[in-house]
């Protein structure tokens, strides 16, 4: 199995709203790309100071399943029309589990 995990930290004039149209459209990708056998996405919980404000955690069967979802045009629309615009950093990386 593969695990992707990607933290994010948003630019200080990003909004609540958009902050929440990251979650919304995060969310329906399950829907559309059946190779994510797992997926959470949300905020950061707020218990220690100095972490990253966002993380999306996704498993995956293999790395095939995984691309798919990578290269998803619909999980690609969400990077460039919702995250990209208020996005100050970001970090990944993929686990073999």
């Amino acid at each position: 199995m593969i695990r992707h995990i990607v933290l994010f930290t948003w630019t200080e004039d990003a909004t609540d709203e958009q902050k929440a149209a990251v979650t919304a459209e995060l969310r329906k990708l399950p829907g559309v790309i059946p190779q994510l056998r797992s997926y959470t996405v949300g905020p950061d919980a707020g218990i220690n100071q100095g972490n990253h404000e966002y993380a999306v955690v996704a498993d995956f069967d293999n790395v095939e399943d995984y691309l798919v979802y990578r290269d998803h045009p619909q999980h690609q629309a969400v990077i460039a029309e919702h995250i990209k615009p208020i996005l100050a950093t970001r970090a990944a990386a993929q686990l073999s589990v």
